[in-house]
């Protein structure tokens, strides 16, 4: 699976997602700056399965249903690494249980 963590994730929240998957932060691909709608254009242009996002609001400034994606939510306290870290188990139980839908909440 290819996984991309937004530019407001901590960089090395990558490290704690293993590597079975795929996992590329939005510095790794040079798309800093990128407003959410061209942002999910390059993300579907490059193949990628997950976003995970701390920002709540963008699966309401998006139309989620048309992506052939799914957008993750991490719902935090914080966005420090240590209180994200404990939330990937959970993202991954999620995984294992299938059928995701467009956006996903995970707390």
């Amino acid at each position: 699976m290819k996984i991309l963590l937004d530019e407001s994730l901590p960089r090395k929240l990558k490290d704690d997602f293993g590597t079975l998957h795929e996992v590329w932060s939005v510095r790794d691909k040079g798309w800093l700056g990128q407003k959410n709608g061209a942002l999910l254009k390059l993300m579907i242009r490059d193949g990628f399965d997950l976003f995970v996002t701390v920002d709540r609001n963008l699966p309401y400034q998006q139309n989620m249903e048309k992506l052939p994606l799914t957008i993750v939510v991490f719902i935090a306290a914080d966005n420090r690494r240590e209180t994200l870290s404990a939330l990937v188990p959970k993202l991954f139980e999620k995984l294992t249980q299938g059928n995701l839908q467009n956006v996903v909440e995970i707390s």
